[in-house]
């Protein structure tokens, strides 16, 4: 017998979009329901095992109070539980890793821990119900309104959950093909959006690679040889038709030039290493023999995967793409660890050892792919590169009904058909309320990156803190429209709610206009 649970919002994808969409709507009072597919909630920061990608002043502002709270305690999770140096411990600006992706580079299970303690008041009040291991199956759908939402656990067991609203924080949008919800995928026509870079055509299946990001620390000396994955063959030898150089090398495509970038594992000469690149783990900031070696997230250019789409293929096909992206990220560890050429003539750094620990998983690899490009909503009102590239404008395009801020540059890594990659300076943006509302369905809001962006655009939509922003302002959007008695739609257009709901966003750390900065 299926179990039916209702509460006034219902959450589907248990990343950072729907976490924080769970804190606000919980916040406001509301019984939340929140399922995740895996068993880790946090997405992009703990199962996808990717630090934050964030802008320059990410330390001073532009991002949520919450987003900052939990900035702030990830710092502190370390100073309480680390044995750190006391230099270490006395840095406000306390980097684990000192990686060079991120100010903040970190455990995924510190982020884990710490996402939990923001949320425990509400669950342990059973305001917020979190349900892991379930993946959507199904939608009840009425006309513009969905009904009901079933999921089903790991081992078969279903649940059907009832609420007045339903938020989309899966990574590739999944709740918005089984609830009648309008959207698009890959790459617009130019027709279509209008947008300087859109190809003529349109194709749905030209997205962004996903990457397995796997976890290594590195033992000099040491000897952990992998296995040989049963692919490394293939990939030791592939070389993609618009690459001028193989996969497996220590070159990297260059949105810049369109060419190659040559880079190295450590840092030698003029070439940057690769290895701090996201590094979680330095163990100069820690006691001595607390840790053998560095710890770092391999999520590189190296193991990008483009050679098909996982989002509306058949599930052979999505099977396949897992397998090869997996496969690929293997063979990437095992070509370092035996035949990846050394500044001293040698190589291969076999000294490099897995750390599945450190994702939760016995392969080594994260719990789920990361994921850069989604579903996206036929929104009310859609932001495109016209709204953001700083070749194409000049300066921050203010919008009326802004949610919220972000900024990130327009980065595409190569795409699944075209093999297109793109990169553009941007001006930091505004999320504008249309951008979350769906043209029809009355009550499904995206709640992370599938909201109104273009293929385009989504390449800077698609980043922690405003995937952060996104999900936190679904949240009080869905609350604030059940404590008046009105649609979410209704909320932009009537300016005196708007201006209530702003106030209300305003009161809560979510920061809508950017002070007078230059692009990025």
């Amino acid at each position: 017998m299926m179990e039916t649970l209702q509460a006034d919002v219902i959450i589907i994808g248990g990343g950072i979009g729907g976490c924080t969409a769970a804190l606000a709507a919980s916040k406001r009072g509301k019984k939340v329901i929140m399922t995740e597919e895996t068993d880790w909630i946090g997405g992009q920061l703990t199962s996808q095992a990717v630090p934050p990608d964030e802008h320059q002043w990410i330390e001073q502002f532009g991002c949520t109070r919450t987003y900052r709270d939990f900035r702030n305690r990830v710092r502190e999770y370390y100073r309480r539980h680390y044995p750190l140096k006391e230099e270490a411990r006395r840095d406000e600006r306390l980097n684990p890793g000192k990686g060079w992706v991120s100010r903040l580079c970190h455990e995924p299970k510190v982020a884990l821990a710490v996402l939990q303690e923001m949320l425990i008041p509400f669950t342990s009040s059973g305001r917020l119900q979190i349900f892991t291991d379930y993946k959507v199956t199904g939608a009840d759908v009425d006309g513009d309104d969905v009904r009901s939402v079933t999921v089903q656990h790991a081992d078969g067991r279903f649940k059907k959950l009832q609420g007045q609203y339903y938020l989309d924080a899966t990574e590739t949008g999944e709740l918005l093909p089984l609830a009648g919800v309008e959207y698009v995928t890959g790459a617009e026509a130019k027709k279509d959006t209008g947008e300087l870079h859109a190809p003529e055509e349109a194709r749905s299946q030209d997205m962004q690679s996903f990457t397995y990001v796997f976890a290594v620390d590195y033992v000099e000396g040491g000897n952990f040889v992998i296995e040989k994955p049963e692919q490394y063959e293939f990939w030791k030898e592939y070389q993609a038709p618009f690459l001028q150089h193989k996969q497996l090398s220590w070159f990297a495509p260059d949105a810049h030039t369109g060419g190659s970038k040559e880079f190295a594992m450590f840092h030698h000469e003029d070439l940057w290493g690769l290895w701090d690149y996201r590094r979680i783990v330095d163990p100069k900031l820690f006691v001595e023999g607390t840790y053998e070696g560095d710890i770092s997230l391999i999520n590189w250019p190296q193991n990008d995967y483009w050679r098909g789409s996982i989002i509306d293929v058949s599930e052979e096909d999505r099977e396949k793409h897992i397998h090869e992206s997996k496969q690929l990220s293997l063979s990437l560890l095992y070509w370092l660890q035996t035949e990846a050429p050394r500044p001293d003539g040698g190589n291969g750094y076999p000294g490099l050892r897995l750390r599945g620990d450190i994702l939760g998983t016995e392969d080594g690899l994260a719990k789920y792919p990361y994921i850069r490009e989604s579903r996206r909503i036929k929104a009310v009102s859609t932001v495109v590169e016209e709204d953001i590239n700083a070749n194409t404008r000049d300066g921050i395009k203010q919008v009326e009904d802004s949610v919220g801020i972000g900024c990130y540059r327009i980065d595409l890594h190569p795409t699944t058909e075209t093999n297109t990659f793109f990169y553009a300076e941007s001006y930091p943006f505004e999320i504008p309320m249309g951008a979350l509302l769906p043209v029809r369905v009355n009550n499904v809001l995206p709640a992370c990156k599938n909201i109104g962006s273009t293929h385009i655009t989504n390449g800077c939509f698609r980043v922690h803190p405003v995937e952060w922003n996104i999900g936190e302002s679904a949240g009080y959007l869905a609350a604030f429209a059940i404590e008046k008695g009105v649609l979410p739609r209704d909320v932009r257009e009537d300016q005196a709610l708007l201006r209530e709901f702003q106030a209300l966003l305003v009161e809560e750390g979510i920061e809508l206009k950017w002070p007078e900065i230059g692009a990025i």
